[in-house]
């Protein structure tokens, strides 16, 4: 069967018509926090097209090799036609040129592109929320699905993207190649507006999280710097980049741009990520009756309830100020500490474990393969003695979570 290239031939007739559908979805220039978290750049252009340029190296890149270091493809923004060709096999993915019409039909999830010229020419680049804590469901192919905003892209190989920018020095991107899929250091370095200004070195990145399952939770990072909308500020301005306003004496961190297109989405947004339900386990995914077991290990013998505290499975509110967040040293959790002493708080945050099923390895620094390594992590730092059968009970229990 012919293959194709997906250009003008193919989607002349439908490009203009669904890329002003998708670029002007309800809600998108107001306070819908579903299209903030999808399609709001912030203004970060100014770091990906002003400062790293990344227009240029990304309107080399295949689709292929845009799936291989973990960027996602939304069907839901496709053509029907188009759908067709990708389930077919017709459509080329080692033509650039089709990573221009997936940009123009804003369909890479987490990265909004202006493209201009018939579809040939990418003139800005930004990226959203969903870059990293959106995956899709491989529904059609690999990479390739319906979007699950809160998800973590534990592919997306964030350090080897940012390295093809042309406007980095050799050593910088050395260090963001040695992170990883799945891995990001938001303590490396912050974007000022006009220069990206080290903060700590060497990198040490931890893994991207989940955005799911965070209601109720109250400080959703590892270590509990502030509440969601602090980080969400953070991340918006000092590590994507976008036009706004963020300080914390803390950490001597003080960006601030006029207008500050961040600020003002952050309840909106907040809003949206709480409301995403963690996910349940997958059909046959664990055995039942394991798990009643290893609940029982789990509150008893395991003494994990004692941090990990139902409904949430976390005490970070255990405290007796809900506006401080309860905390455990390094050493308490048996941790590298290097991370957290380069944070407000330098010390770690009991992980909530709702849908802890979906996201390894785990740890902040990735250290625990699966939840196996975690059980005999803390069977070895609080010396429980758990047996093989209590063991794997606890992680049948974890699973069901």
């Amino acid at each position: 069967m012919r293959r194709i290239r997906m250009g003008v031939s193919v989607v002349a007739s439908v490009v203009l018509a669904v890329s002003l559908v998708v670029r002007a979805q309800p809600g998108q220039n107001n306070n819908d926090g579903r299209a903030i978290f999808r399609f709001d750049t912030y203004g970060d252009e100014q770091l990906w097209t002003n400062t790293l340029r990344m227009q240029e190296p990304i309107a080399t890149v295949s689709p292929a090799i845009a799936l291989s270091v973990g960027l996602k493809v939304d069907v839901d923004a496709l053509p029907t036609n188009i759908v067709q060709a990708l389930a077919a096999g017709q459509v080329n993915v080692n033509d650039p040129a089709v990573t221009l019409q997936l940009l123009n039909l804003n369909a890479v999830v987490g990265v909004i592109g202006k493209v201009t010229g018939n579809a040939r020419t990418l003139q800005t680049v930004g990226i959203t929320c969903a870059l990293c804590h959106s995956t899709v469901d491989n529904s059609l192919a690999k990479g390739i699905g319906h979007r699950l905003d809160g998800w973590p892209n534990r592919d997306l190989n964030v350090g080897a993207i940012v390295a093809l920018s042309p406007a980095l020095p050799d050593n910088l991107k050395a260090e963001f190649n040695k992170w990883g899929p799945g891995r990001y250091d938001p303590r490396h370095h912050i974007f000022d507006g006009t220069s990206i200004i080290p903060i700590n070195t060497p990198s040490l990145p931890v893994e991207i999280p989940p955005a799911y399952g965070l209601q109720g939770v109250g400080f959703e990072t590892y270590t509990a710097d502030g509440p969601i909308s602090y980080w969400n500020s953070y991340v918006g301005v000092t590590q994507m980049g976008g036009h706004g306003s963020f300080s914390d004496s803390r950490i001597g961190v003080t960006v601030t741009q006029n207008p500050d297109r961040v600020t003002p989405e952050l309840p909106a947004l907040l809003a949206y990520q709480l409301s995403l339900p963690a996910p349940a386990p997958p059909a046959g995914s664990f055995d039942p009756a394991a798990a009643a077991r290893g609940k029982d290990v789990f509150d008893g013998v395991g003494r994990c309830s004692t941090c990990h505290i139902a409904p949430t499975y976390t005490d970070v509110l255990s405290g007796p100020d809900p506006k401080v967040p309860f905390l455990h040293t390094a050493v308490a959790v048996g941790m590298d500490p290097g991370y957290a002493n380069r944070t407000a708080t330098r010390m770690y945050r009991t992980s909530p474990l709702k849908g802890i099923w979906q996201h390894p390895p785990y740890f902040h620094d990735g250290s625990a393969a699966d939840l196996m390594a975690v059980v005999n992590h803390y069977d070895t730092l609080f010396e429980l003695g758990l047996s093989p059968q209590q063991k794997a009970d606890l992680v049948a229990f974890l699973k069901s979570l």
